[in-house]
């Protein structure tokens, strides 16, 4: 059966001889041809080069035409920044820079990359009649986030019909984008809207529903078929998704599949995902690509079912891990071999991040994919960097980006489960939320106080008095009362005359002094047997 069938077959949760294969080729399609990202996505032909030899590779059943959620915000006016190995990021937002929306056209099939897109699909599409076309594009709220940046969490509860009259516009937008890759061939509109993630259900049934029902609707009525794409912790929406009626749900590994498969054929809706992007895909071996394969389609199932990544591929994703799974997926023999290999044992190292946190400064680490290509990890970053000047010397903030295997293991030893999140001393505080502004500094805030506490607590000292006789140390007594009142000091002055306890001090005779300083090494924790020794050798 061929591929556009097959694909068409899962959707209308029919019966399949195979799960449908569906690898996101986004700038991966540019590490096969060996070019760099902004050279792939600036032109039709190494697209169609890319994607040509990605189909080639891996013998797929349907492949994006290109994975870029900033080709739209880029024609609207915002500027990108360019790398390598990832797609652009959004870097300013017109709606925050006093442009008014009122402003803002709706672009044309001829305007910016979208005529790149537009151009490559047609080839494509005359190239491979029988590969399903994915024509990807950027979810309403995901634009408007682009447009807005980050003040949009705090103006949907401040200002929410400014929200929604932006929520109108991308809107409009997505329906011509569906329009014009639907006429140039395509035969599925993602709409991958990754920060619906960020919000709760009722916002989401509020601000984002209405609007990409209506570009759901439009894609019925053109006859094609869609699908709607997320990433990042999105568990709590999933339901809601459904309810704008896609043909198709897809999610990544941060949402259990079980758990998608279960709403989504009750709601009568096809679902894909969700293979690990990172520690298999991109760092992992062919024995690791092929178990989590496997998984995934023995959890799935056959009915309804697309098995893809959970996001676009990494660029340098070794292609040996793709064609792995390609031939599993097709390969009933080998499906059945790895179900009777004993699965490998984990060997990531796992830090001791019991006394994490002790440093005089306060650590903001932020778990991300990589803020470079993935839309909430950018926009969580952004958050803490937005904020960091506010402390000044006092706070120092990280990004650990797990397509690198140090930071995958630093996750691990902080018990992140899901991305992004934001750790402050090493305690998990936001997940998956990009937090309202207000919220990450009162967070921060809260813990560099616990922290100044300390260290005033950890400043206390007292002056002994030794001496055999209580009058004897009169006088002595008096000038270091003085003494602390001119200084401003608060210093406990104690009067110690018992002979015993003075030749424990090593005094013989009277009267004497003692200075001792207090350092408080810990409160409310219960450290580590090789912290104690250290606090030990200091004495």
């Amino acid at each position: 059966m061929k591929g556009l069938e097959l694909i068409k077959k899962a959707i209308a949760l029919q019966p399949v001889e195979r799960v449908p294969w569906v690898p996101f080729v986004g700038v991966h399609g540019g590490f096969l041809t060996g070019v760099d990202a902004e050279t792939y996505l600036k032109s039709a032909e190494e697209i169609v080069k890319g994607v040509g030899k990605a189909i080639e590779e891996y013998n797929p059943d349907g492949i994006p035409v290109v994975f870029d959620l900033q080709i739209e915000a880029e024609i609207l006016g915002c500027r990108l920044q360019w790398a390598p190995h990832n797609p652009p990021a959004v870097v300013s937002h017109l709606l925050a820079e006093g442009v008014s929306i009122l402003e803002l056209k709706i672009p044309t099939k001829n305007d910016g990359r979208i005529a790149v897109v537009v151009e490559a699909t047609k080839k494509l599409r005359a190239k491979y009649p029988d590969i399903a076309l994915y024509g990807l594009i950027t979810g309403p709220f995901t634009l408007a986030l682009h447009l807005m940046g980050t003040d949009i969490f705090m103006k949907l509860f401040e200002a929410p019909e400014e929200v929604l009259e932006v929520m109108e516009f991308c809107t409009k937008v997505g329906v011509k984008m569906s329009e014009y890759l639907i006429d140039a061939g395509c035969d599925i509109i993602a709409v991958v809207d990754p920060m619906t993630s960020q919000i709760d259900p009722l916002t989401f049934e509020t601000f984002v529903t209405p609007y990409v029902s209506e570009i759901f609707s439009f894609v019925r009525e053109k006859q094609k078929l869609s699908s709607f794409f997320v990433c990042g912790h999105a568990q709590q929406n999933i339901e809601a998704m459904c309810d704008c009626r896609p043909d198709n749900v897809s999610i990544d590994e941060n949402i259990p599949l079980d758990f998608v498969k279960e709403i989504a054929l009750k709601k009568g809706i096809s679902f894909g995902g969700n293979m690990k992007l990172t520690v298999v895909l991109l760092m992992g071996n062919e024995d690791d690509a092929r178990e989590n394969a496997l998984e995934s389609l023995d959890m799935a199932g056959k009915t309804g079912f697309i098995l893809a990544p959970g996001c676009d591929l990494p660029m340098n994703t070794p292609p040996k891990n793709i064609k792995a799974v390609s031939e599993l997926v097709h390969d009933p023999y080998k499906q059945d071999v790895v179900r009777a290999l004993d699965k490998k044992e984990s060997t990531l190292e796992i830090f001791n991040m019991k006394d994490y946190g002790q440093a005089d400064k306060v650590i903001v680490d932020i778990i991300t994919l990589d803020s470079e290509s993935c839309a909430p990890c950018q926009y969580m970053v952004e958050a803490v960097k937005k904020i960091a000047p506010q402390f000044d010397g006092v706070v120092e903030w990280r990004e650990h980006a797990i397509k690198k295997m140090e930071a995958v293991t630093f996750m691990s030893s902080l018990m992140v489960k899901n991305i992004p999140t934001i750790c402050i001393d090493g305690k998990i505080a936001f997940v998956s939320k990009i937090p309202p502004k207000s919220d990450l500094i009162a967070a921060i805030q809260k813990r560099v106080n616990e922290k100044l506490k300390l260290k005033i607590k950890s400043k206390r000292s007292e002056i002994l008095i030794l001496c055999e006789n209580k009058n004897d140390c009169k006088t002595l007594n008096a000038k270091i009362q003085r003494a602390t009142t001119e200084l401003g000091k608060d210093i406990d002055v104690k009067i110690i005359s018992d002979k015993a306890q003075m030749a424990g001090f090593g005094v013989v005779k009277g009267p004497a002094v003692v200075s001792v300083s207090y350092k408080l090494k810990s409160e409310g924790i219960d450290p580590s047997l090789d912290v104690i020794k250290e606090w030990i050798k200091e004495l």
